[in-house]
């Protein structure tokens, strides 16, 4: 087995694509330390050989994996080289779309950027939404929201909110149930008012403490004793109110990000389908 592994990205594009789908395989694999680097935009020839060159160069001879979601065959086949072990997940499966369908597919570099402009404009209103009404800021927009998140200080609000409205187009706004709201155990109007679109997020009281510790180191506000007062606070004021809860505790941005959406059916959960069969 190997203990490290140098693995690159390599696209005619972004490279998010190659990346996100290399990462969710390699981190099956947490035993073994991976080197990464990402190379996007190699729309020639030149550019694919001097690519190739930098990685054989670096990599030592050790068979570096490579990622690659180039659409151009001629570019795409300077990186099958012998000394590296490729992975096209668009070679492996677009010529098995093509047969199903019936249909050659298009083959344009980047082509998934390509959105019309009713769906651009939808997402940068979103963007400006998030970034407004961050924090608790101008709660008496909150009508607007396609989602509210709530939780206590340094449980993700933001960064999923931030995932929200960039990556699915939803107007997102949180608000931080500080000790003004959990002490007299409520929510202001503008949530009460909207709290179908509300979700809470939470985390165990050691996780908390952890991340307070690393900003606020030795303040009341991060002892452990604070962080398990204000989880349970806030979590008997969302059940209150009946709005469902979503721990983030060793879970990612998009995992929680989905949940949220599920929980307020924006997207569909799996047990959810039995009853519409």
């Amino acid at each position: 087995m190997w203990n490290s592994k140098d693995i690159y990205f390599v696209s005619d594009s972004t490279g998010i694509l190659a990346t996100n789908l290399g990462h969710a395989m390699i981190r099956q694999f947490p035993e073994i330390n991976f080197h990464e680097e990402r190379f996007p935009f190699i729309l020639t020839r030149e550019e694919a050989q001097k690519t190739l060159a930098y990685i054989l160069k670096h990599s030592g001879g050790r068979r570096p994996i490579i990622f690659s979601t180039i659409m151009n065959e001629e570019i795409r086949q300077i990186f099958d080289h012998p000394e590296v072990e490729l992975f096209d997940p668009f070679r492996a499966f677009l010529e098995d779309l093509e047969s199903c369908l019936e249909a050659k597919a298009l083959r344009v570099p980047g082509f998934s950027r390509h959105v019309d402009n009713i769906t651009m404009a939808k997402r940068v209103e979103a963007i400006h939404f998030c970034l407004e009404h961050d924090d608790g800021v101008r709660t008496n927009e909150f009508d607007e929201a396609d989602v509210i998140l709530l939780g206590v200080s340094r449980t993700g609000k933001t960064p999923v909110s931030v995932y929200l409205a960039t990556q699915m187009g939803l107007k997102a706004a949180n608000f931080p149930m500080t000790t003004e709201y959990l002490r007299e155990y409520k929510l202001p109007d503008a949530l009460r008012r909207n709290s179908r679109r509300a979700v809470g997020l939470t985390t165990t009281a050691e996780l908390l403490h952890i991340v307070r510790e690393k900003r606020y180191q030795g303040s009341s506000y991060a002892r452990l004793a604070t962080c398990s007062e204000e989880i349970k606070q806030a979590e008997q004021i969302l059940n209150n109110y009946q709005i469902p809860i979503i721990s983030t505790a060793g879970r990612s941005i998009e995992e929680i990000a989905t949940q949220v959406t599920q929980e307020l059916g924006i997207s569909k959960k799996p047990a959810e389908l039995n009853s519409q069969s």
